[in-house]
């Protein structure tokens, strides 16, 4: 215990940490108690749960900054959890922290909503950093979005505040990262993306072999958007290069 609280204790603070709340589901109690010590020790402030339905209450009371959320629970499991969150609109930023580690989890659990996957065993020097990573990238995009609160392109409209997007007037719901990814989109407009480039910008951390996640959340945003998903004029391929945002007239 001594030396794993020693090597927390190197990891330098950063005021980023400072009064951010993190929720931390998970139900073994030592590598709880662990990750709780890490993360305080940084400066945040984090609450424990151990149960699926306490976690689900909690989230819905909302007030954290982020989530860390693993996925096999007694009582509620944590994809059930992510679902019911993205359904109800709560963005909160989510890390994945579990021993499932299939393909099929990781997908799941990414396209559902999830911001980030870490696979058990966990090294906490690499959780810290990507929680610290995660939070960052709210800030910037909060600072970033501070002095421009709409983004219109043609009739695509994007309300960065309340993260709404409206096609031609008419609202479209969309999921936290079906927005993150047209919000990347609209202010580049023109601009050509690989599948790796989304991951890196919009997910944030490069999973690699996992570009397919990024094929399936443009084939969900055309459905949304376009007119006819198979001719689309909003999301357009370049192809042998990745994804661009159209002007929404040629297809």
């Amino acid at each position: 215990m001594t030396s794993v609280l020693a090597t927390a204790s190197k990891l330098a603070c950063d005021p980023l940490t400072m009064a951010h709340r993190i929720l931390l589901v998970e139900d073994d109690r030592d590598l709880a108690e662990l990750a709780r010590i890490h993360l305080e020790d940084q400066g945040y402030q984090v609450e424990v749960v151990h149960d699926g339905h306490v976690a689900r209450r909690r989230t819905e009371e909302g007030g954290f900054d982020l989530v860390l959320l693993d996925l096999m629970l007694p009582g509620l499991d944590g994809l059930e959890i992510c679902k019911r969150m993205r359904a109800r609109g709560d963005y909160t930023p989510l890390l994945i922290l579990t021993a499932r580690t299939s393909e099929v989890d990781r997908i799941l659990g990414l396209e559902l909503g999830a911001d980030e996957y870490l696979a058990k065993p966990v090294g906490f020097r690499e959780l810290v950093a990507r929680v610290r990573a995660i939070l960052r990238r709210v800030e910037d995009y909060q600072r970033a979005s501070a002095g421009t609160e709409h983004i219109v392109h043609g009739g695509l409209t994007l309300d960065l505040g309340r993260r709404e997007v409206r096609v031609h007037g008419k609202v479209v719901n969309l999921t936290a990262k079906e927005f993150d990814l047209m919000a990347h989109f609209a202010a580049n407009p023109g601009r050509v993306y690989t599948r790796k480039e989304l991951l890196d910008q919009v997910w944030g951390y490069r999973f690699d072999g996992y570009e397919h996640t990024v094929n399936s959340h443009i084939n969900r945003l055309r459905s949304k958007i376009e007119d006819d998903p198979t001719r689309p004029r909003w999301i357009l391929t370049v192809w042998g290069v990745g994804y661009k945002l159209g002007d929404g007239v040629e297809a």
